[in-house]
């Protein structure tokens, strides 16, 4: 791979929608990726629908709309230049002490919705007290994560927090960066979820279907470094779509009344050109 390179990103919806259905979409790249994108992102609906778009508190791009009663198809696509670099590594990044925290990263200390920093925060001393500070932590987060949590679809639940991950010990990837995140927030470590696309971009094929993928942010030296417990290996092509403090903050589609998923595909492709 050279210095950069061109990604084609996209995905497909199929739905059957039995009424009108209020729905919110955060199936946009973010903001901060604005820059790469080389052919821009164009939403569109079958039948044709209204979108309004606005951008939430945690910076992540949202369409509201209403599924018209039927069968509707959603889907984008856009083609990106990425650096085509891995994941930063930077094994003397420093944890700041918490008076010393911007007001803006203190909520990523805090539980939340998925993770239960007071349920955890025992357990987490109990594994990681002895475990040089910084950088060095949150990758021994990871790795135990990465250990000690069985990844397989079958084992998603859209109602399972980072307790149950820790105690059931099997999950998909937002399982694992639930229980990372909250780990490291027990630790006095600002984390945060993210999720986006990740492709086979410079490893081996994957049998799995393609997917959007989730990871997780950690707030050392006055910056955010992405950290990922279920592949725990710096990887290339990884693009964001949204961040916050959990999956409440970063769902992809939420509807507002019950709608039947007919299909979904997505894709993530390295291509010469536009």
């Amino acid at each position: 791979m050279g210095s950069k390179m061109l990604i084609r990103l996209g995905y497909e919806f199929l739905f059957d929608v039995p009424s009108p259905v209020p729905m919110l979409l955060k199936l946009y790249l973010h903001p901060s990726q604005l820059s790469k994108v080389k052919k821009p992102e164009e939403l569109k609906i079958e039948p044709e629908t209204s979108v309004e778009e606005f951008v939430d508190d945690f910076g992540n791009r949202v369409g509201r709309l209403v599924l018209p009663t039927g069968r509707v198809r959603l889907w984008n696509e856009t083609v990106v230049l990425d650096n085509s670099q891995p994941d930063l590594v930077n094994c003397n990044a420093q944890e700041i002490p918490v008076e010393l925290l911007p007001v803006d990263v203190l909520p990523y200390l805090l539980s939340s919705r998925y993770c239960e920093v007071d349920r955890l925060s025992e357990i987490a001393w109990d594994l990681f007290d002895q475990t040089p500070t910084g950088w060095r932590r949150v990758q021994a987060v990871c790795d135990w994560v990465h250990d000690h949590v069985r990844f397989g679809y079958e084992y998603a639940r859209s109602t399972k927090t980072a307790y149950e991950v820790y105690t059931e010990r099997t999950g998909v990837c937002r399982d694992f960066a639930h229980l990372a995140v909250t780990l490291c927030r027990c630790l006095n470590i600002p984390a945060r979820y993210a999720a986006g696309y990740l492709g086979d971009i410079g490893i081996p094929p994957q049998p799995d279907p393609m997917d959007f993928s989730s990871w997780f942010e950690v707030y050392l030296d006055h910056r955010w470094y992405t950290f990922d417990a279920r592949h725990n290996v710096p990887r290339v092509g990884r693009i964001l779509m949204v961040r916050g403090r959990d999956a409440v903050d970063t769902a992809l589609t939420t509807s507002f009344q019950p709608i039947n998923l007919v299909k979904f595909t997505v894709w993530t492709d390295e291509v010469s050109e536009v």
